[in-house]
Order: structure tokens, then sequence, then C-alpha cells
């Protein structure tokens, strides 16, 4: 069973890695792909995929001899939230596309690898393959019938420390995750809320201290840069009239068109009985800042989660910040770190952008930005995608040398 007590995992994180095949056992890839079809093809609940040692007469283009429960589909599960999580993992077009180029390349290997004990073996473990990869086939076409389609996420973080008796107050969003395109285009990453911003919101509501939040001026200016789907800066709009700053006012940016008009309708949904909005939505490029309204104003409070996606990006942002950051005001960033797979190491790159002082931005008294603390945070359990180890906060500010 491919899960963590009880818990299902993605694709990046059980597939093993194509260039090993030839290491592992007939076992090991028999699981692999059991967990796949498990995973992907649920309502096949009859067809579940058993170990096969006769030759297949099952046609190709119909399902596979029945293979063992994986654990994707028990009906014993634990979690009560564990059908929740099954289904973001089919819905998420990142596993699916890791999903779908490993299978293509199993299937390209297969018939030359070392590990079968049969020929009849080998070919109903292509046929598996096969099936798995025809059903993502089906699946786009029928997400291409919906171009609204999507998933309406709800989120709740205890505000603390709780005081007395009385049950800790909570801030609620709702909002809406969008798929994301399966090409080489990263700049949509946003249409759907990752892990650290998850994170980073329950622990701005669990502590505000930790970030300064209730020590910030009584019309505090916020600004997110590469908000995504604006759960943080959503989750900030909301929290800050409680720690008592009616007036705070958060600017909400992205860059790909299709992110920003989704960011928008979440910040509209959330604010729908309001007479008035604290947040606003709008157009940044890192590589050319802009100073129009509403970006013509210092920032108090600037913060950014898993935004670094290119070797490049980590500057950009740190000359970003140092445009818009106010005297006092402090960055807050948390990057995703990522073991394996496309990202692998780009966190790193944060610091490396920091690392020359003679390259650091300045301001106008001749303080230079810099960091001034991070600290490691583990990845929790049923948050983030599989590819996340976990992830680092810095606290970015202008220090005198």
């Amino acid at each position: 069973m491919n899960s963590i007590c009880g818990r299902p995992q993605a694709p990046t994180a059980f597939l093993p890695a194509l260039r090993s095949l030839d290491d592992l056992t007939e076992e090991v890839v028999s699981s692999a792909l059991r967990s796949l079809y498990a995973l992907y093809c649920p309502l096949s609940s009859a067809l579940r995929f058993g170990a096969v040692h006769e030759k297949s007469k099952t046609p190709r283009s119909e399902a596979p001899t029945p293979l063992v429960d994986s654990g994707y589909v028990s009906g014993d599960e634990e979690d009560e939230d564990g059908e929740e999580t099954l289904a973001a993992l089919r819905a998420d077009a990142f596993e699916r596309s890791h999903a779908t180029r490993w299978l293509t390349g199993f299937i390209a290997r297969a018939e030359g690898l070392a590990l079968w004990s049969s020929e009849d073996a080998c070919e109903s473990a292509i046929e598996q393959a096969s099936y798995v990869l025809a059903s993502f086939s089906t699946a786009v076409e029928e997400e291409l019938d919906e171009e609204d389609a999507g998933i309406i996420r709800q989120f709740s973080f205890k505000l603390g420390p709780p005081s007395g008796d009385e049950p800790p107050a909570v801030v609620e969003v709702h909002l809406l995750d969008k798929p994301i395109s399966t090409g080489a285009d990263h700049t949509d990453v946003g249409l759907q809320s990752w892990g650290a911003s998850i994170v980073f919101s329950d622990l701005l509501c669990g502590s505000p201290e930790r970030f300064g939040l209730r020590s910030l001026g009584s019309a505090p200016h916020i600004l997110e840069l590469g908000a995504g789907t604006g759960l943080v800066g959503l989750t900030l709009a909301k929290l800050l009239p409680s720690l008592g700053f009616p007036g705070a006012r958060v600017v909400a940016t992205d860059y790909h068109p299709a992110v920003l008009d989704n960011l928008r309708g979440n910040i509209a949904s959330n604010f729908a009985a309001e007479t008035s909005t604290p947040m606003e939505a709008c157009l940044l490029d890192w590589s050319a800042p802009s100073f129009e309204a509403p970006l013509d104003k210092k920032a108090d409070l600037i913060v950014a989660t898993d935004v670094i996606y290119a070797p490049e990006h980590a500057t950009w942002l740190r000359d970003c910040v140092a445009k818009y950051l106010g005297p006092n005001g402090v960055f807050w960033l948390m990057a995703t770190v990522r073991q394996n797979g496309k990202f692998e190491g780009i966190s790193d790159t944060v610091e490396a952008a920091f690392a020359n002082v003679d390259e650091l931005p300045r301001d106008d008294g001749g303080r230079v930005l810099k960091i001034i603390g991070n600290e490691s945070l583990e990845k929790r359990r049923g948050i983030g995608r599989g590819d996340e180890s976990g992830y680092r906060l810095f606290r970015v500010g202008w220090v005198a040398l």
C-alpha cells in the first residue's frame, strides 16, 4: 500500500524513477501500477488489479485482469477527509502529468526489462499501464467540456492564543482552485492553493505576534507577491480587523491573466456582503515593477509563499521587494523545499540571491535589504503535494551595515 498512516500518497511520491527500473523487482513495479489504477480508475471497483501470472485474454481496449486493492479505495478509511484527499489528488494536473510521463516511459521500456518472471507478466503490466493511460484521455475530454472546472476549498484557521474558556475565534476563507495547464508554462500555477500558502496562513492566525502583526500602524498597507488564489492575502484581510486594524489594506498581485481573473473572483466572493472590500488584485511583473495605483504606496508588510520556480525568480523578487518595502517594513517569504523533480533545489536560490552584499539593493539611507532570519519547517500531514518535503521561512528587512 502506497500510503502513510492510511493516507494516500501522490504519484510524485511513490512512483520509482524510470532510470532505476532495471534495479527493481516485478512486485515493486506491479505495486506502482496497482496504486495508479486505484487512484485514477476508482469507478472500476469491480475490476481492481490482481497479480496476473497467466496470459491475459482481455482485449487491450478493455480493463485488464483485476489486481489487489492498493489502499486508495478502502472501505475502512480512517480519516474523515480521505475522500477529499483522493479527489484533490485525482484533480491535480501536476500529479496527473507526472503519472502520464511515467506510464509513457514505462511502456516504452517494459519489454526490455529483465525483472519479469514471464513474458505473460510483462504483457499484463503493459496492458495495465495502457489502460490507466487511456483513462487520462477520457478524463481530459470530460474536463474540456467544463470550461469553469474547479473545486471550492474551505479553510478555517484558529486565532491564537485562546483566551480563557472561550472557544478560539477563527478566520474562514473559501476560494476556487482551478486546473493548471500541463505544458511548460509555470506561470499559471497560481490557479491552485499550494501547501506553503496554507501553512503560512495558519501560522499568521495562530501566532500574530511572531510576525509583528499587532505592532503594525493604524492603517497598514499589505502587499502580497505571487498571490495565486489569494489565500494568504484573504487571510490577512480578515485577520487584521480582528487584531484592531480595521483600516488595513491588502493588495494581492500576480502575473498570469487567468490567475488574476480567478484571484479577483475569490476576493469578490469572500467579501460579497461587505460594503467596502479591504483587498484588491492587480498585475505585477517582478522584473518591471509599476508604481501606479494601487502600487503607489510603500508597504508595511510584504508576503509571498511558494513563488520561486526558476533560478532568476529569487533575484527578481529581491529587487522587486526593495522597490515597495517601507522603511520599517518586513518581507516574509516561505519557500517550498523540493528534493526531487523539476524544481529540485530551487529553494536554495533564495539565500544565494542575498549572499553578495555588494549586489544587495539599498535604501536612501544606505541600508541594505538582507535576510534577517530564517527557519526550516516540516511538511504537515495532509497538506501539500508529493514533491514537497518542507518549507523555509525567511524574514527580510532593511539593515544598516
